[in-house]
């Protein structure tokens, strides 16, 4: 039963392989201070048994968050909020990352200028973003590299780079929405460029024992943008200063994709085989059954359950009891298994 294997990574030991991927739960306020009821979200799937809870889409300035109830994590004020929730998760034994992350134009919080790599808005229901210079592209950098070190005050074990889903670092990486002239555009080791000074920027500040995820879309699913071969080659001139690659698709353009369960776990195989790095498999993936075939036939490293998770916090324990796999469940809980 592999899903219930320990798994290390860097200095990092987790209990098992199921992941909570982040998924933002729009439950701030304009402060993008965390409540309690984030705390007992995330403590809830520590609980339920998962062995690596991942926080939602954390913005690393005001106008890099998706919507004005974001959390946040750019003032040194959002830090003992989000040190309780890694605290609570660490009591009931899951590792706890978080995801570090800039909406680009994608932004949607109010009163908040919207900025890309360039000037072409999302779609009709958003601004036109204003076009960053090269001084704010490096003042965007630094804000990742004090985000990870407000992450690592928090006591995380793991940080996430969000580079998917059409936010700032996927804008700068897909030829679609990127069409600078300079060296952050064109080539596609210039359109890299980004995000390997905010790998760089984070692994100065971020302890060395500690891993860095990348969160990728694999496909954009419209001709002339990134595709699966294009994220290859992007993996391949990062994997060196990463530790390993959560694999998603899409979110650059409003364009249809046939979703069902597993959907972008060829993403994750391909990347993991042809680039030589661990990877999270994630994808409407919601049986038992299908989390052990990805294990086991190596398609990735560890599976994000999502909407399953949303779901059903205690999805891993009671598919361990229903297995009679052998784990150690809370005390609190133990006559019911």
């Amino acid at each position: 039963m592999k899903s219930f294997e320990n798994y290390t990574i860097k200095g990092l030991t987790l209990k098992n392989r199921i992941v909570m991927p982040p998924m933002c739960m729009y439950s701030t306020d304009d402060s993008g201070l965390a409540r309690d009821w984030h705390t007992t979200h995330y403590a809830s799937r520590a609980i339920g048994g998962v062995g690596f809870v991942i926080v939602e889409a954390t913005a690393v300035v005001p106008n890099g968050r998706i919507s004005s109830k974001d959390l946040g994590i750019w003032e040194d004020r959002q830090v003992p909020g989000l040190k309780k929730i890694v605290d609570s998760c660490k009591e009931h034994g899951a590792a706890v990352g978080i995801q570090l992350a800039h909406a680009g134009r994608k932004c949607s919080a109010e009163g908040e200028t919207t900025v890309a790599p360039t000037s072409y808005k999302f779609s009709e229901a958003y601004k036109v973003p204003k076009e960053l210079t090269k001084e704010e592209i490096k003042d965007i950098v630094k804000s990742f590299a004090d985000a990870a070190l407000r992450a690592n005050e928090a006591g995380f074990d793991v940080i996430e780079i969000h580079g998917a889903h059409g936010y700032l670092i996927h804008e700068f990486l897909s030829p679609l929405s990127n069409k600078r002239l300079d060296e952050y555009g064109g080539s596609l080791e210039n359109r890299t460029r980004f995000l390997q000074e905010i790998i760089s920027a984070i692994k100065n500040v971020w302890p060395e024992e500690k891993p860095i995820l990348l969160r990728v879309s694999a496909d954009d699913y419209i001709e002339g943008g990134l595709n699966i071969e294009e994220m290859v080659k992007i993996v391949n001139i990062v994997k060196n200063h990463i530790d390993m690659v959560h694999v998603s698709s899409g979110g650059l353009e409003s364009v249809s994709i046939k979703t069902y369960p597993g959907y972008q776990i060829k993403f994750s195989e391909t990347i993991r085989k042809e680039c030589g790095i661990p990877t999270i498999a994630v994808g409407l993936i919601k049986e038992y059954d299908h989390v052990e075939e990805i294990l086991n036939n190596e398609r990735a490293d560890l599976v994000a359950l999502g909407r399953e998770l949303l779901r059903n916090p205690y999805w891993t324990l009671l598919n361990a009891y229903e297995r009679g796999y052998d784990i150690e469940y809370p005390k609190q809980y133990e006559r019911g298994f």
